[in-house]
């Protein structure tokens, strides 16, 4: 984030930054419009248009660039060829300037008075700020701390603003000309404790705020982006607690580095466009002499290259496959494992078969040594997430809000790890969905699902039976994998490979990886397992079989739940649920009865009948 400067004359003093994220946390967790708490503020990260010299650190994935230009085209918004993705601004913190970082908006503007006898609401306008922390007069000449109200007011489309409390507390009487406020949390600090009153006598409760039909309409404010980056909007505001989890969902997708040969030469112009697109015949040799530009087309005759620049120009298209397609088949076709067969220095993808035989239910086991994963932020949403298809993309309409107002790149974070490849075999994946037990539990499942549907506009479609199946066995593997490999189980990730059964490139596959942001790759604690699989399998079977929640876990149906959990079969805390950070779907689609036996239901369901 954004520091300080600040001085007299020629004399400069230099103070640390108001706060620290990991640069691999701003694409995602704390990326432009989510809220983060400093030490005696709080502030709102600001878009794309507040980074700081953001242009040096470039991230090229032409694939994911291209899916998502096509996107982003449909709603109106353009993605450049060249630095379409760029890393996070690095601070210095032995240099801390205002060059440099990400600048953050103070946000709450309302704060509250720590005093027990006070608890005034003001905001920071009306403060005093003495040794970085706001003050209130208000004890005698004594002062007292202030700290940002936990309340904020927002809507599905994303905006965000301060909580109304004049308006709100005044809402069945006359508003009075001076409004003095104090928020009262009670002795226990309960929700439904919380009152706000004003020196005029009015009062009402905070939990009536709960209700969005009674409050006011949103009045379109998007603090990241600037004074400019007010909206129409018709929503109904909503109460919302700042540190919430549902007060920010990035939409975040990913795409693996994998080797296209037929697309190369067209990759390679587009990473240096801005010089490459007034290049000529006469031009081109003299370009070639820049380092930079020698580097990327330096093995392509001129011909070709000028080729290259006149197909974009037209405005052609490169015909690729789906994300998540082309990954799948990169690695169906894996060569096998070879000894003393090791990846380059160079190399970004690097994978092999490997020659076990683990069980009928399974067809193939991948071991990836190099993984790059490129994750680029692509919005965000509050109050509910938005959920991404079976090729891991996100439709990018209206409810999404946008990361910044003028760019035309996006943020990135690229990930160096290795994992373990596991596909399952077509025709048993087939037979298991032909079951009547299957399709009995497909029904419940599917009524849950659209149960859930009716409160959540534009959902996308009933995922099938097969997402569920390897969802559940990604979670069931997850857990068995981080007792024996040397990673916890929230740094192994899932990555899903499900396709229908009439889809031209039918798949059923998951890709369990590890990986850190800004190093060269992982030690092969993760890949070596993947020989183990077979012994992996038995104790994720286990894990499935019993839940310390059994009964009321195995016997959990979605259709009509009363505690609204309308996108889990049997699934909880004691059996499927793992980290979020290394969940695609946020702990839902999840039944373990589809991968193992469960208490009380048909073993028929199970595509494990039996131990391996």
């Amino acid at each position: 984030m954004a520091s300080k400067r600040g001085g007299w004359g020629r004399q400069q003093f230099r103070v640390q930054p108001d706060g620290k994220i990991r640069q691999s946390q701003v694409v995602g967790t704390y990326g432009p419009g989510s809220m983060v708490d400093l030490v005696a503020d709080a502030v709102v990260i600001g878009g794309l248009d507040f980074w700081r010299d953001p242009h040096s650190h470039g991230v090229v994935e032409p694939r994911l660039r291209d899916s998502l230009a096509e996107k982003l085209s449909l709603s109106g918004r353009t993605l450049r060829l060249e630095n379409a993705f760029i890393q996070p601004p690095i601070g210095d913190d032995k240099d801390p300037t205002r060059r440099a970082g990400i600048q953050a908006l103070e946000f709450p503007h309302w704060f509250v008075c720590q005093s027990p006898r006070c608890r005034a609401l003001v905001r920071s306008n009306g403060l005093e700020r003495h040794s970085g922390k706001y003050v209130h007069d208000c004890e005698r000449g004594r002062e007292m701390e202030c700290v940002p109200v936990r309340f904020v007011a927002a809507c599905k489309r994303g905006h965000l603003e301060d909580f109304p409390w004049s308006s709100f507390v005044h809402s069945d009487v006359p508003r009075c000309a001076a409004p003095s406020m104090r928020l009262n949390e009670g002795a226990t600090g309960d929700f439904a404790e919380v009152e706000v009153v004003c020196a005029c006598g009015a009062r009402r409760r905070l939990s009536n705020a709960t209700v969005p039909e009674a409050n006011p309409s949103c009045s379109g404010r998007r603090p990241w982006l600037g004074s400019e980056g007010k909206e129409e909007c018709g929503e109904r505001l909503r109460l919302l607690v700042r540190t919430a989890s549902n007060s920010y969902f990035a939409q975040v997708v990913s795409a693996l580095s994998i080797p296209e040969k037929q697309h190369e030469l067209v990759d390679d112009v587009k990473s240096q466009w801005e010089t490459l697109k007034v290049a000529t015949t006469a031009t081109l040799p003299a370009f070639r002499t820049i380092e930079k530009i020698q580097r990327a087309i330096g093995r392509h005759s001129d011909q070709d290259v000028l080729r290259a620049i006149e197909q974009i120009m037209s405005g052609a298209t490169v015909e690729r496959e789906k994300l998540r397609t082309a990954e799948f088949k990169q690695f169906v076709s894996a060569v096998p494992e070879a000894p003393g067969d090791l990846p380059a220095v160079e190399d970004k993808f690097f994978a092999r078969t490997c020659a076990l035989n683990v069980s009928k239910e399974i067809s193939r086991v991948v071991l990836a040594h190099k993984l790059r994963e490129v994750r680029v932020q692509v919005g965000f949403t509050r109050i509910e997430a938005a959920t991404p298809d079976l090729q891991g993309e996100f439709d990018l309409g209206v409810e999404t809000s946008p990361l910044g107002l003028l760019t035309d790149w996006l943020p990135a974070s690229e990930v160096q790890g290795e994992g373990i490849f596991i596909q399952l075999d077509e025709k048993a994946v087939r037979s298991w969905e032909d079951r009547k037990p299957v399709t009995d539990r497909g029904r419940q499942l599917l009524a849950g699902y659209e149960e859930w549907a009716k409160s959540s506009p534009g959902a996308p479609p009933f995922p099938g039976m097969r997402f569920y199946l390897l969802h559940s066995l990604s979670h069931l593997l997850i857990s068995a994998l981080s007792l024996e490999c040397g990673y916890a189980a929230s740094a192994i990730r899932e990555r899903l490979y499900c396709a229908p059964a009439d889809d031209p490139t039918p798949m059923a596959a998951i890709l369990l990886s590890t990986g850190t942001p800004g190093t060269e790759g992982t030690l092969g604690g993760l890949v070596e397992q993947g020989r183990r699989l077979r012994e992996h399998l038995r104790r994720a079977f286990d894990l499935g079989v019993l839940c310390s929640n059994d009964p009321v876990c195995a016997s959990h149906s979605p259709k009509g739940d009363l505690v609204e959990r309308f996108l889990e079969g049997a699934a909880c805390h004691g059996c499927l649920y793992i980290a979020e950070s290394s969940c695609e779907r946020f702990n839902r689609y999840l039944d373990r009865a589809l991968v193992v036996p469960t208490m009380g239901r048909d073993p028929a369901t199970a595509f494990f009948s039996e131990r391996t």
